[in-house]
């Protein structure tokens, strides 16, 4: 989406910010997740690759209150009429290389199968570039198992290239 072709509002809150952006479709709003919204994120990530929401269990409110009460640990959403379209995480890494700087880790990059298009994701990831920017990164990186081209040249438009590092993954049981 050109910048030109939309209002961009940034409303700053304390640590955090919220873009609200106005497009020919609508208005929507780009933010870190709000604690309540666990149950609706789950339900945009079986858009991801998951089959099913996991059971409410200790466990897993254990793990959200350890994600949200992480101040490393971002959880970007994009927003419509009061229903979550659009996500990403991003993790910004402590360093002790590049001059101490730290980077930032982008994961779980999803959109609801009826919003994708839009440039949605983008906004996100356009939010999570300005998180890292903040905490002083010097690199972002992420993976993605695709292999369809469509999703490639989504990643390279939004700025991310293929031939810098070559990434390796050793799957844990």
């Amino acid at each position: 989406m050109l910048y030109n072709e939309v209002l961009h509002q940034l409303i700053i809150d304390s640590n955090y910010f919220t873009v609200i952006i106005n497009h020919k479709e609508g208005v929507n709003m780009v933010r870190e997740i709000k604690e309540t919204e666990l149950q609706e994120l789950l339900e945009l990530y079986l858009h991801l690759h998951e089959k099913e929401i996991p059971e409410t269990t200790q466990h897993l409110k254990e793990v959200w209150n350890s994600i949200t009460q992480d101040k490393n640990h971002h959880i970007i959403v994009n927003v419509i009429d009061e229903k979550i379209v659009s996500s990403c995480v991003c993790i910004i890494i402590p360093n002790l290389t590049r001059n101490i700087r730290p980077y930032a880790f982008i994961e779980n990059v999803v959109t609801h199968s009826s919003y994708r298009g839009k440039g949605y994701a983008s906004e996100c990831l356009n939010y999570a570039k300005e998180i890292a920017k903040k905490a002083n990164c010097y690199k972002m990186m992420l993976l993605t198992g695709s292999k369809d081209e469509a999703t490639l040249n989504f990643y390279n438009n939004a700025g991310y290239n293929n031939t810098d590092k070559t990434a390796f993954i050793q799957w844990i049981d």
